[in-house]
C-alpha cells in the first residue's frame, strides 16, 4: 500500500506540469489535445510491442475501453480552454472539484448511499472554489469551463476504475487514446471553424513540448493512475489529486509571474481546498486498521 501511496505523489507532481504544458503550447485547446492523444497512442502503440504485451480483447471491449477515453479527451479539451481564458493557476484549481463530483456521481452510478464524509470536504472544496469565482470576476469564463472540465475527470476516474481489474494498464491507456484520437480527430473540422487557429502545425517548440505531454503527463501519468486505482479509491485519488494546484501554481508563479495576476480571495479559497486535502487524508489514516 505504501508503494501505491508513493506511486498516487509522483503521478500528482507529473500532473502538476500538465498546466504549464498548456501554458507554453501555443496551440488552441483543440488541437493541443488532439496531438496530445495522438503522440500519446503512438508512443503506447511501441510500448506495447516492446513489452510484448497480450492483447486479448475483443471489438466490444475495445469500444468500452474506448468510451472511456473519450471522458478524459474531453477533460482535456475543456481544461486547456479553462487555461486559455485565465491562467494555469485558475485552471488547476479548479480541477480540484474532480472530487465533489465524485463525491456526487458515483454513489449514483453505483447506486449506493453517499459518504457523509466525502460530501463534506467535497462541499469545502466547492467553497474554495466558489470564493475564487466570486471576488475573481476577471477570469469568470476561464473559471466556468474548469468547472465543467472537473465534471468530465470525475466521470473518467469513477468508469476507469471499472477497467483496471479487468485489462492491463497500458491496454486501457492505447486504447483510450486511440478512440480520443479518431473521434476528436473527426470532430476538428467544425472545432476549428467555430474556434478557429492561427496554425495548425505545431512549431518546433511545441512538437517538443507536444513530446514531453505525451510521455510523462499523459502515458507515463496515466498508466500510474491505472495502477493507483486497483489499490486506491476513486474518491482519495481524486481527492489527492487536489495537491496538483500547489505544483502547478508554484511553477506558474516562478516562470509566468502569475502571483500578480490573483487577489487575496484566490489565497483564501486554495488555503480552503487544501484543508479538505489535509482532512481527507487524516481520515484515511484513521479508517486503516
Amino acid at each position: 500500500m505504501k508503494k501505491s501511496y508513493l506511486l498516487l505523489h509522483l503521478a500528482v507532481i507529473l500532473a502538476g506540469f500538465t498546466g504549464v504544458f498548456g501554458k507554453l503550447i501555443s496551440l488552441n485547446e483543440g488541437l493541443l489535445t488532439w496531438y496530445r492523444v495522438f503522440f500519446s497512442a503512438v508512443i503506447l502503440f511501441f510500448v506495447l510491442k516492446i513489452f510484448k504485451t497480450n492483447d486479448s480483447t475483443n471489438r466490444t471491449e475495445k469500444l468500452k475501453i474506448g468510451k472511456v477515453g473519450l471522458l478524459i479527451t474531453m477533460h482535456w479539451v475543456l481544461f486547456y480552454a479553462s487555461i486559455k481564458y485565465s491562467n494555469i493557476s485558475i485552471g488547476v484549481v479548479c480541477y480540484c472539484l474532480t472530487s465533489f463530483f465524485t463525491a456526487i456521481f458515483k454513489p449514483l452510478i453505483d447506486k449506493q448511499p453517499f459518504k457523509l464524509s466525502e460530501l463534506f470536504l467535497s462541499t469545502l472544496t466547492l467553497a474554495g472554489i466558489s470564493l475564487i469565482f466570486h471576488f475573481d470576476t476577471s477570469y469568470q469564463v476561464g473559471i466556468a469551463i474548469g468547472v465543467i472540465s472537473s465534471a468530465f475527470a470525475a466521470l473518467y476516474t469513477i468508469y476507469n476504475s471499472r477497467l483496471v481489474n479487468d485489462f492491463d494498464s497500458k491496454i486501457i491507456n492505447y486504447y483510450q487514446m486511440l478512440a480520443g484520437t479518431l473521434c476528436l480527430g473527426a470532430l476538428l473540422p467544425v472545432y476549428l471553424y467555430f474556434f478557429p487557429s492561427e496554425t495548425l502545425i505545431p512549431t518546433t517548440k511545441d512538437a517538443f513540448y507536444l513530446l514531453l505531454l505525451a510521455l510523462f503527463c499523459t502515458v507515463g501519468l496515466y498508466v500510474i493512475f491505472t495502477e493507483i486505482l486497483k489499490k486506491i479509491p476513486a474518491f482519495t485519488v481524486n481527492l489527492s489529486f487536489n495537491l496538483e494546484p500547489v505544483y502547478a501554481i508554484i511553477m506558474a508563479f516562478l516562470f509566468f509571474d502569475e502571483s500578480k495576476q490573483v487577489n487575496l480571495s484566490f489565497y483564501i479559497g486554495l488555503l480552503i481546498i487544501m484543508i479538505s486535502v489535509i482532512l481527507q487524508t487524516f481520515i484515511s489514516i484513521k479508517k486503516k486498521p
